[in-house]
């Protein structure tokens, strides 16, 4: 299921992935999810902390309808850390 299909802009999309490119900002996100588990990423609440840490150290400002998109596909998406296989569909997804 595509990000655009929950309202989320190629745009934001685009400029995450630039800014992402920075070393010192994918570090600080890298570090960010670090051992974050299934379960985790299946509670809302703990999603969108992720969320707003992330856009914070993006400096991206995300409207409350922007942060839930966000959140909604996260939980959508039922991603499981530790399996490869969800990793690898996730980094073919946002290419």
């Amino acid at each position: 299921m595509s990000y655009q299909q929950f309202g989320i802009s190629p745009q934001l999309v685009e400029r995450i992935k630039l800014k992402m490119k920075n070393k010192a900002v994918k570090e600080r996100i890298k570090n960010m999810i670090n051992g974050i588990s299934k379960q985790e990423l299946q509670d809302a609440a703990v999603v969108r902390r992720l969320v707003r840490n992330a856009s914070g150290v993006l400096s991206e400002r995300l409207t409350s309808a922007q942060e839930d998109q966000i959140v909604k596909f996260i939980i959508a998406q039922k991603v499981d850390p530790s399996n490869t296989f969800h990793l690898i569909r996730l980094w073919s997804m946002f290419r």
